[in-house]
């Protein structure tokens, strides 16, 4: 039987390293990116290469009325399309203080308001089955940097564990909590190694590790509402 996954943001980072593992799974992939297209084209051939058959949308997520002709595009190419991993995101080192309603609106927008309609309209298909979002193991802490980020990503999670209340028996709904795995842009291993020392496992983690955590939560289909912290726990702060 065909499967297949449609991956936001998935041409680099984790969600390169998440569309790799799904193609190693048997999933062909629907790769979402926007300014990205030379990495997107990289990943999709590297997708090929494995025997599974990959496609790329480009769209602006900013732009939340391209949702819907977006998973109309994603679903004509895979009509049998059952998984929904909304990673693409956006983070910016903003204080309260400085935050401008440009930035909240650019971080809420990307951050929340797009997965949640991403969903909304995923779930009217039917062979939707499973939704991943992808969060932060910050959700659980109380942290003033980067405001809007961390307030967008704690509403992400609210929002996971209420669609899965309203979406099951038929789809179910979790999430994934990463802690250090990959610098941000502009960092090196330095500064990865640096915040990762404060955590209580004492070091960065890998996206190997969110792999695993992915594959539990495919295969296991009794979990829905779950938040899965793959973090070294950071989030016990």
């Amino acid at each position: 039987m065909k499967k297949a996954a449609f991956i936001t943001g998935g041409g680099e980072r984790l969600g390169k390293a998440m569309a790799l593992a799904l193609a190693g799974m048997g999933y062909d992939i629907a790769l979402h990116y926007n300014s990205s297209e030379k990495p997107a084209k990289k990943t999709a051939e590297e997708i090929k290469a494995t025997g599974r058959k990959c496609e790329i949308f480009k769209a602006d997520l900013s732009i939340t009325r391209g949702i819907k002709p977006l998973t109309a595009r994603v679903f004509r190419a895979f009509p049998y399309c059952s998984l929904l991993i909304n990673n693409a995101s956006i983070f910016e080192d903003t204080d309260f203080m400085k935050v401008t309603e440009e930035s909240f609106d650019r971080e809420f927008t990307l951050n929340f308001k797009a997965p949640f309609f991403l969903s909304q309209e995923f779930s009217r298909r039917k062979s939707a089955e499973i939704i991943i979002n992808m969060l932060d193991a910050r959700v659980s802490t109380i942290e003033p940097g980067h405001f809007v980020y961390n307030l967008s990503k704690k509403a992400l999670r609210d929002f996971t564990l209420m669609a899965a209340r309203a979406l099951g028996p038929k789809i179910r709904v979790n999430g994934i909590c990463p802690g250090p795995m990959l610098p941000p842009p502009g960092k090196d291993s330095k500064y990865l190694k640096r915040i990762s020392g404060h955590i209580p496992l004492g070091k960065p983690g890998h996206p190997d590790y969110v792999i695993t955590a992915l594959k539990y939560i495919l295969e296991n289909s009794y979990v829905t509402g779950e938040c899965l912290f793959v973090d070294g726990g950071q989030h016990l702060g």
